[in-house]
C-alpha cells in the first residue's frame, strides 16, 4: 500500500481502500509458504476436488446428496487425527 499512499488516481485510492476494508481475510501467502504449511497453489486444490468426486462417483456406489457433507467431515476427521480410523468401505 505504501507505493499507492502519494498517487491521486481512482483506482490507486479504491486498491487502497479494498486493502484495508479486507486486510483482516487477506490469505499471507508468505507465512503460510515459508512455514511449509500449505500449498498456495489453486492447483492442488482442483486436484483435490476432482478427485473427491471420482470417489463419489464409484462404480456400483449409491451417494444421496444429503449423506455426501457428513461422509467428507469424516474423511476430513481422520485425515486431520481427529479420529482413528476412517468408515470402512462396503
Amino acid at each position: 500500500m505504501a507505493l499507492f499512499n502519494n498517487s491521486q488516481t481512482k483506482q490507486a485510492k479504491n486498491f487502497c481502500e479494498y486493502l484495508r476494508k479486507h486486510q483482516h481475510r487477506i490469505v499471507n501467502y508468505e507465512y503460510f509458504q515459508a512455514e511449509g504449511l500449505y500449498s498456495i497453489g489453486s492447483g492442488a486444490v482442483e486436484s483435490t476436488i476432482k478427485q473427491i468426486g471420482r470417489r463419489v462417483q464409484l462404480s456400483g456406489a449409491q451417494w444421496h446428496r444429503k449423506n455426501v457433507p457428513q461422509v467428507l467431515a469424516h474423511r476430513c476427521a481422520y485425515l486431520n487425527g481427529l479420529i482413528g480410523s476412517p468408515l470402512p468401505v462396503i
